[in-house]
């Protein structure tokens, strides 16, 4: 860890009055694109869980906000990271509305339809166990980019509201999954669902006792260490078991959800995994049937096939940048009904509130399929052949990680290259394309390429491994 990293590490409390903290110093590192996040005990304690309360309360109440709910995922550290946060929202004279331990997408549904004007979530999203953080709604918008950076920004002035704020618990689950199920119109399928002992578990056995057909779960056991798989669906591995399940029972489909259930991975009856860009193409057909020439958006990783597919069905494509928070902002933006990530985030405004909801994205396939009046196996097998490789992730010093993408981006523009600069680089050549991004999430950098056939492909690996090289950073390997 270099040293500018090392030195942020030390928590600084200059002065204190009656016990309370009057500033404090973040991590530069957790205070991520669009959400804050870190390694607790390392880069996240529950003293920046308190600040960051005591931030965005002065963000809040600025904006005429009196109440905001706050919920929690199923990590061994979120209660006590829970318990600080609200310390700091009361102190800093928000009210707050307790939902509990759940999925993000729960939290969210509770800032959609009770009486607040914001929320927060605390989650470790798809990471390690040992990662926590922070996702933040603020009257009808996700907190993130430039304010994630000035609640840093307050906390090290201390330039922080005061209050006494109350707190009260309310339970939103039924009514959750009443607004899931309602307005269910597809087949009885046998399914597989694995909620990889995420924060999911619990609302999913209730929701299958609405849902007809047949269904068949895995780890729906909340457990914080995450025992059985890492709770990340868009890594294939991940999936082995969910895999498994499908071919032993002999099941029509099955779905995975990360630690949070905002990330849906799929798999059909053959095993094979429906990556989120071919989710989005059959879910985009039954809303473009309704709403003819809609924006359907679709991060930088996606297939080229799917805006050429929601083209070819009469919608507008847009690609955009990753992460939920910029993908919602866009949708607000242009007004569109649908939108989704390679990393299995899927966004519903049509029937729904708009936000990321791997359980909601599920019960939308299923009506999907259920309207084609084919198999999701079918549906699979009909698009177009194209060879990829998956997200090929790799390890890069924190610090590293966006000035490798400037001088990748700086070779290709001497070059003279087909960039599109939206998220990363996305180079188009005469064998496909391939992308080059810093994650927002993570200490890694990403790249994804598609071409023709497994030739093509290889070729945009070799340019990329040599982009890679020429920054001092190990090449990767191309998927066959």
């Amino acid at each position: 860890m270099d040293c500018f990293v090392t030195a942020f590490l030390a928590m600084t409390i200059p002065e204190t009055a009656n016990g309370q903290m009057m500033s404090h110093q973040f991590n530069r590192t957790i205070l991520r694109e669009y959400d804050v996040r870190g390694i607790v005990g390392q880069t996240l304690d529950a003293d920046d869980a308190y600040a960051l309360g005591r931030s965005y309360a002065a963000l809040a109440t600025a904006e005429g906000a009196k109440k905001v709910a706050v919920g929690r995922d199923g990590r061994t550290h979120s209660p006590e990271m829970e318990a600080s946060l609200i310390r700091g929202l009361t102190e800093g004279g928000l009210d707050v509305v307790r939902v509990g331990m759940g999925p993000s997408p729960l939290l969210y549904f509770a800032v959609a339809t009770l009486d607040v004007q914001g929320g927060i979530q605390v989650t470790g999203s798809h990471n390690p166990a040992d990662y926590n953080g922070f996702k933040m709604l603020l009257n009808g918008r996700s907190v993130f980019g430039a304010e994630i950076q000035d609640l840093g920004r307050r906390a090290a002035e201390g330039d922080w509201s005061d209050g006494r704020g109350e707190i009260e618990d309310a339970d939103v689950v039924d009514a959750y999954v009443d607004a899931l199920v309602k307005g269910f119109d597809g087949k009885p399928y046998r399914i597989g669902w694995d909620a990889g002992n995420g924060a999911a578990g619990p609302i999913l056995e209730k929701l299958l006792q609405r849902l007809p057909g047949e269904h068949h779960t895995l780890y729906t056991e909340v457990d914080g260490r995450f025992p059985n798989h890492h709770p990340d669906p868009t890594v294939e591995a991940n999936l082995a078991d969910l895999k498994k399940l499908v071919a032993d029972k002999q099941l029509d489909f099955g779905f995975a959800f990360d630690g949070d259930a905002d990330r849906i991975g799929a798999v059909d009856s053959e095993g094979r995994v429906i990556w989120g860009d071919q989710l989005l193409i059959i879910l985009a057909a039954p809303v473009l049937k309704e709403l003819p020439g809609a924006t359907i958006i679709a991060d930088v990783k996606a297939s080229q096939t799917l805006f050429d597919r929601i083209a070819e069905m009469g919608g507008t494509p847009l690609m955009w940048k990753t992460g939920h928070s910029l993908i919602k902002a866009k949708m607000k933006e242009t007004q569109a009904p649908l939108a989704g990530e390679m990393s299995g985030h899927i966004f519903f405004k049509h029937q729904w509130y708009g936000f990321d909801d791997a359980m909601y994205a599920a019960i939308r396939t299923i009506r999907a399929v259920s309207a084609s009046r084919k198999s999701l196996t079918e549906l699979k097998s009909e698009m177009p052949v194209s060879v990829a490789t998956p997200e090929l992730r790799f390890q890069v010093d924190e610090a590293r990680k966006f000035a490798v993408i400037d001088e990748v981006a700086a070779r290709l523009a001497a070059e003279g290259a087909n960039v599109n600069s939206t998220d990363g680089v996305r180079v188009n050549t005469a064998d496909g394309w391939w992308l080059l991004r810093g994650s927002n999430t993570q200490d890694v950098l990403v790249a994804r390429a598609e071409a023709k056939d497994q030739a093509g492909l290889d070729r945009l690996m070799a340019t990329v491994n040599e982009q890679l090289q020429k920054s001092g950073i190990a090449a990767v390997e191309a998927a066959h």
